[in-house]
C-alpha cells in the first residue's frame, strides 16, 4: 500500500522559467465508492490506472496505487467516464529536491493553474517559489474528480 502526502496551491506568477518537462493529461473517473476512487489517465502516448482511498480531513493524505497500462486499454477505459478532464501538466523541480507538478486546466476548467508538491510528512518543509499562490489543500472544489462535477468554469466565487 502506498501512501500520497500532497499539498496543492493555486498559482500565481510565471512558473515557466522553472519547468523542465512538460505532458498532455486526459482524465476520467470510471468507479467511486465511499472509500476508493479509480482514475483512468493517459499521460501522452501512456495509460495509467490509479486507485485512490480517501482523503483525510486536512486533505493531505490518502492511500494510493498507480499501474501502467497500455494506452489502447486506457482510451476504451476513458470512455466509461462520465467526461475527462484536459491539462497540461508541467514539472518544476526546486532546488531542495521537491518537484512541483502544475496543472493548467483546458476546456470547462480554463483559466485554472494549480501547483502539487509530494512529500515525506504533512508538515515537511519546501521552498516557496514567488509563483505560488494561496494553498487550496483540503479545500474539495480543487480535486479533479470534483471538477468533473462542477467545472471552474461555472464557480460563482473563484
Amino acid at each position: 500500500m502506498a501512501q500520497e502526502i500532497e499539498r496543492k496551491f493555486l498559482v500565481c506568477g510565471d512558473f515557466m522559467p522553472d519547468v523542465t518537462s512538460s505532458s498532455r493529461i486526459e482524465q476520467g473517473y470510471v468507479a467511486r465508492s465511499e472509500q476508493l476512487t479509480l482514475r483512468i489517465r493517459t499521460r501522452d502516448e501512456r495509460g495509467f490506472l490509479t486507485i485512490k482511498g480517501r482523503t483525510n480531513a486536512e486533505g493531505t493524505t490518502r492511500q494510493e496505487w498507480e499501474y501502467e497500462i497500455p494506452i489502447n486499454e486506457a482510451r476504451e477505459l476513458l470512455s466509461f467516464s462520465a467526461g475527462t478532464i484536459s491539462k497540461v501538466r508541467h514539472l518544476a523541480p526546486m532546488a531542495d529536491g521537491h518537484t512541483f507538478e502544475i496543472d493548467c486546466f483546458y476546456g470547462e476548467n480554463a483559466g485554472l493553474i494549480v501547483a502539487e508538491i509530494e512529500l515525506q510528512s504533512a508538515d515537511e518543509e519546501f521552498l516557496h517559489p514567488t509563483w505560488l499562490g494561496r494553498e487550496v489543500t483540503g479545500d474539495r472544489r480543487y480535486y479533479n474528480s470534483q471538477l468533473l462535477k462542477m467545472p471552474y468554469s461555472q464557480w460563482k466565487e473563484k
